[in-house]
């Protein structure tokens, strides 16, 4: 039986590849890189977007949540069905649709990590910033990129996802901690679930449908597959159980966090700051309402959100860019150079943590931010329109292609994502022309 950070060696066909996971004991062994993919994608911008559509529309936008935690369930299992079905990786699978997929891919992941790096420290930062003023923020943005970085450059596999598992739960426990202590109103949750957009409220629901949990991380899922030791076909079942599991997770959280913004937000009437800054002016409120102790344990859970990205970031997109670059230099999917601890990995480590410290040293980079959202909605689109190709046809087994129903919902996400893209894009240049 596989054991975690066991592969295939390098040049063993998958056909050729034994695998025996009908022991029990790996049936139980569902914690996973599921739980790495969806923490690692529910950052302090979903956060922030799920309050405010609380506080804006109370419980009317709940199905899109719903809906949001379906479509990114039918994604990542197709990434990882993939995977397992073939295994190839996804970047493998992308370089067989032809060329146009590397030329977009490529220069994407290099520019998203610089931007994505000084984005992710901030972030991390902004909580402990405000549990300690005396220390300025830029000094805690280095100290969590240093911390994320020792974790992944030494760490291996096994380590990061119990790292994970442990932020996990600090989110867990604080925000639902937290919606519980709001006391949710159940009659008005369950109306909730009627699908119905809000007069003004097509870009919040196109947000909570198509945030709930990941960009670019959604397909470094069949990367920690491998690295977990789940490899072939026989580890189906496992992976979609891990998947879904770890995406209902997800969406509990994010119901906990339009549960605070309808409960907590609304009724205080405030109005939350664009960006992550909306998670302090929520913690202000929790403060005046509930006192310190609920406002610190929410900094707390907001440090632990954004922390998992990192070290999720950090540890999977490196793995991508590994496997990228080791194709470019006519390196196989899984030689060393391109596995955890490999050249290329490394190099994409400190591509991550070091050259986007630079970005720091600008006040308020409102260019930055507008960058992060355009390259964020870029990716999404890719991913969805290329596993239709790669889920139907030749290039998977028959028994693993997609059915009708799995085209259906693929073919809806990747429609959905290339509206938020549209919107992403307006949003950011409207402006030069005067919009």
């Amino acid at each position: 039986m596989p054991t975690e950070d066991k592969v295939p060696p390098v040049g063993t066909s998958h056909a050729d590849r034994i695998d025996d996971d009908g022991g029990k004991a790996a049936k139980w062994k569902i914690v996973g890189p599921g739980l790495v993919v969806a923490a690692t994608g529910v950052g302090a911008a979903d956060m922030v977007a799920t309050l405010v559509a609380g506080s804006r529309y109370g419980y009317a936008l709940l199905w899109a949540v719903i809906v949001g935690v379906i479509l990114k369930i039918i994604l990542v299992e197709g990434a990882g069905r993939f995977t397992l079905a073939t295994g190839k990786t996804i970047f493998e699978g992308w370089k067989s649709l032809g060329k146009w997929t590397t030329w977009y891919f490529g220069p994407y992941i290099i520019i998203w990590g610089f931007v994505y790096g000084a984005t992710a420290m901030s972030s991390a930062a902004m909580p402990l910033a405000a549990m300690f003023p005396a220390v300025d923020l830029k000094v805690f943005a280095v100290a969590m990129g240093l911390a994320g970085f020792a974790m992944v450059w030494f760490g291996r596999y096994s380590f990061f996802e119990k790292i994970t598992a442990v932020l996990v739960g600090i989110m867990f426990v604080t925000v639902v901690g937290l919606a519980i202590i709001a006391v949710p109103n159940i009659p008005e949750m369950f109306k909730g679930l009627i699908p119905m957009i809000p007069s003004g409220g097509v870009v919040y629901t196109l947000a909570l449908a198509g945030g709930v949990g990941g960009t670019i991380t959604l397909a470094a899922y069949g990367y920690w597959l491998r690295e977990k030791g789940w490899y072939t076909p026989k580890w189906m079942k496992v992976m979609r159980i891990d998947n879904s599991m770890a995406y209902v997770l997800t969406g509990i959280f994010v119901i906990a966090m339009l549960i605070v913004g309808a409960e907590v937000v609304r009724a205080a009437g405030v109005s939350l700051s664009a960006g992550d800054a909306g998670l302090l002016d929520l913690t202000t409120v929790l403060n005046e309402k509930y006192g310190d102790v609920v406002g610190t344990g929410f900094l707390i859970g907001f440090w632990a959100a954004s922390f998992s990205s990192i070290i999720g970031v950090w540890n999977g997109v490196s793995l991508m860019f590994a496997d990228f670059w080791g194709n470019i230099r006519g390196k196989e999917s899984g030689h060393p150079d391109t596995r955890v601890g490999g050249k290329y990995f490394k190099f994409y480590v400190i591509w991550l943590t070091f050259p986007p410290m630079v970005l720091f040293l600008l006040d308020q980079p409102i260019g930055l931010i507008l960058a992060y959202g355009v390259l964020g909605s870029l990716f999404m689109p890719f991913l969805a329109i290329t596993l239709l190709g790669l889920l139907n046809g030749k290039r998977i087994p028959k028994v693993w292609a997609n059915k009708l129903h799995t085209n259906i919902l693929l073919a809806i996400t990747a429609a959905l994502f290339i509206s938020l893209g549209v919107q992403q894009l307006y949003k950011a240049v409207s402006p030069l022309w005067g919009g």
